[in-house]
């Protein structure tokens, strides 16, 4: 155990925590590699998180990639519903699906995840449209809005299935965390590397 954080560098943490090991936790149950989870919190609330994902996969016909660009965007979706979960002991952990939203949309830095997301929906549409290239707005609209729909659904049900497990592990990376020393300046960020060889100890490969 580490030295004791902050209340509010606590609970900045925990969101962080929960929203990276939401994208491990779901890479993991959708059958990827993971590696490393990492997390820094600044006294003053910045931060940055990352989760390590192997996306090398065999991609040998249409089917696959679209099965491919499914899971990619599901475990997108899978950090911001994540990071939205309660860290206290409750019945069941339900995701905020509104707040999940306004994180994707920029309101706490998840504006990278949702880059991804429309750049890899836009690709899922043309493989599932492939007759819709020269089709009104609207109608790749709605096509766009019921693909994202389906996904956003589908991560919901992964995320809450595994609840218990991504804020556990949310809470084993904060408790972690240290204060980094810095030279000749005082310390004020803290920081964790939690390696994959520990989180498979942590959560054996399920």
């Amino acid at each position: 155990m580490t030295t004791k954080l902050p209340a509010a560098v606590r609970d900045r943490a925990l969101q962080i925590a929960h929203h990276e090991m939401g994208h491990y936790v779901v890479a993991r149950a959708l059958g990827f590699e993971t590696g490393d989870v990492t997390l820094t919190v600044t006294m003053d609330l910045r931060h940055k998180g990352g989760a390590t994902i192997n996306l090398v996969r065999p991609i040998s016909s249409m089917d696959a990639m679209r099965a491919y660009l499914e899971a990619r965007i599901i475990m997108l979706f899978a950090g911001a519903m994540a990071q939205t979960l309660p860290s206290a002991p409750v019945g069941a952990k339900r995701v905020d699906l509104s707040e999940a939203a306004a994180i994707l949309n920029g309101a706490l830095g998840a504006e990278r995840d949702e880059a991804k997301i429309r750049e890899l929906r836009h690709l899922l549409r043309n493989i599932t449209y492939p007759d819709t290239g020269l089709a009104s707005s609207d109608r790749i609209a709605t096509e766009l809005k019921a693909i994202n729909d389906c996904l956003w659904l589908r991560a919901q049900e992964m995320v809450e299935a595994w609840a218990e497990t991504i804020t556990g592990l949310g809470a084993a990376l904060v408790d972690r965390m240290v204060l980094v020393e810095q030279w000749g300046r005082p310390a004020d960020t803290y920081e964790v590397v939690l390696t994959g060889v520990s989180l498979e100890q942590i959560w054996p490969v399920c």
